[in-house]
């Protein structure tokens, strides 16, 4: 039925619902309303807005299926169509498609220029906030996705002051929220990465999982591996891989983590032998060459060290050129160029402070660290291990603080656990969950995680297996105190 008597405002209407049910993951009823829409409007022959947003949903289908010119072309003429109109809120999606289509059709320069013009009718309050959040999430997802952190973390920051003045507005929901906590994440604010990550999670959850579950699912699980929560991780990565998440390579970097050494190369051979993902291939790289270093395979860590330097030089993004580094430099130092690999090493720990990225940062320094060591420098070895160690206590990253301890050989002591912490670790020798733990010392599963994070630190653990192996050796089963 028309509103009103009024077609045009019908048609307006019947486009906004099509993008509601297509954002709410009901792709026949958004392709539905749509063909309402555009039936409507030849069959009154109407010259409105509305025809450019139709435009602009094709073009979406375009970009989908890899037509960059066409979605361009398409997009272009939606904004003739805006700017005819002078409706904001069409503009600044045929900018947002313009600067998608341009990307991927790699004109990068004038893809982020455009996104930045998208960007800038959201941040200033010019468009509605249906579609605020659907430039935001596109203009997020395609910085991430050609490694341009800066650009992605200053409009992150941006929408975050504005939202904050709009206390009425919901600004995050579903994938923005996974993209808001993979900035927190990079800039190391871990606690408030978590909550959106769960966050994310519980929208895309209800009333039924919808696709972006999966990309939330990993997201968290990454949290947990990095803060050494490795059940909650493992139960999260499984999750990522159950709503069409590939849970690499997180989960053989877990692996890696928990002492399986054999199934973290496993997983990650697979990870760079069969990735789908060009945009994803860095991370499984970098992960590679970390599990090959540590299974003591040289060569092959070398092979995607020297395929990540090639990446960062084709797509020159400053997050990739410090990977590369960091890979490269890992890998000079295992093959026994220690000064070539402080060289490298020094450049990837530039990269992560011109990038404020504290945890990759922190990794660096270790590996520096042990070249310093290696070259029979001490003192510098010892400044470098302490501001490591300063980042990942700062941080929660209870397992590197565990690596570190053992690299630099420090002493594990029982004097150091307190009373609650020898409980918690009597009853994970015990083979007890978390969830199992709180229950008997009505705790919650939060503060049992703390507890086991403080746990791994001071005694310079990595893993529950050598944490029930401690509690054996020290003759802590069985005991009823500290």
């Amino acid at each position: 039925a028309y509103l009103a008597g009024d077609p045009v405002r019908s048609a307006q209407c019947g486009f906004w619902l099509a993008l509601t049910q297509l954002l709410g993951g009901n792709a026949a009823r958004g392709s539905g309303w749509l063909a309402r829409v555009g039936r409507l409007l030849e069959e009154r022959q109407l010259d409105c807005a509305v025809r450019g947003y139709l435009l602009a949903a094709a073009a979406l289908g375009a970009w989908m299926s890899g037509d960059s010119v066409g979605s361009y072309e398409l997009c272009t003429e939606a904004a003739r169509i805006a700017a005819r109109f002078n409706d904001r809120d069409l503009a600044a999606l045929a900018w947002l498609g313009q600067g998608q289509a341009s990307v991927t059709g790699g004109e990068t320069a004038r893809g982020v220029a455009l996104l930045d013009e998208a960007m800038v009718s959201v941040t200033t309050g010019a468009v509605s906030p249906i579609t605020a959040r659907i430039v935001y999430c596109g203009v997020i997802a395609t910085c991430m996705g050609v490694f341009d952190l800066r650009r992605a973390t200053e409009w992150t920051m941006a929408l975050s002051d504005w939202c904050a003045a709009q206390p009425d507005l919901v600004p995050y929901r579903g994938q923005c929220l996974v993209h808001r906590s993979q900035i927190l994440q990079i800039h190391g604010e871990w606690p408030e990465a978590t909550v959106a990550a769960r966050l994310a999670c519980e929208h895309l959850s209800q009333p039924t999982a919808l696709p972006p579950l999966g990309m939330a699912a990993y997201q968290r699980a990454e949290l947990h591996r990095l803060r050494g929560e490795f059940d909650d991780a493992d139960t999260a990565y499984r999750q990522a891989h159950q709503h069409g998440r590939e849970p690499l390579p997180g989960l053989a970097l877990l692996r890696l983590a928990d002492g399986h050494v054999d199934a973290a190369i496993a997983a990650i051979r697979r990870a760079v032998e069969e990735s789908p993902d060009p945009l994803g291939r860095p991370a499984a790289l970098a992960a590679h060459v970390d599990v090959m270093l540590t299974s003591g395979d040289v060569a092959a860590a070398r092979e995607s060290a020297d395929e990540l330097s090639g990446i960062a030089d084709t797509i020159d993004a400053a997050y990739l050129h410090a990977i590369a580094a960091h890979a490269d430099g890992s890998t000079l130092l295992a093959e026994g160029d220690a000064p070539a690999a402080i060289t490298a090493l020094h450049r990837a720990s530039v990269g992560w402070r011109e990038l404020a990225m504290p945890y990759e940062a922190a990794r660096t320094r270790v590996q520096i660290g042990l070249a310093c060591r290696a070259l029979g420098d001490s003192d510098s070895a010892a400044m470098e291990f302490d501001a490591a160690r300063e980042a990942f206590n700062r941080l929660g990253a209870t397992p590197d603080l565990a690596r570190l301890a053992e690299l630099v050989g420090e002493r594990r002591s029982t004097g150091v656990l307190t009373a609650r912490e020898c409980e918690v670790l009597r009853l994970v020798a015990a083979g007890k969950t978390n969830r199992e733990i709180g229950a008997s010392l009505v705790l919650s599963e939060h503060t049992v995680a703390r507890h086991l994070q403080n746990i791994f630190g001071k005694l310079g653990l990595s893993s529950r297996a050598a944490a029930t192996a401690y509690a054996y050796e020290q003759h802590l089963v069985g005991q009823n105190g500290p």
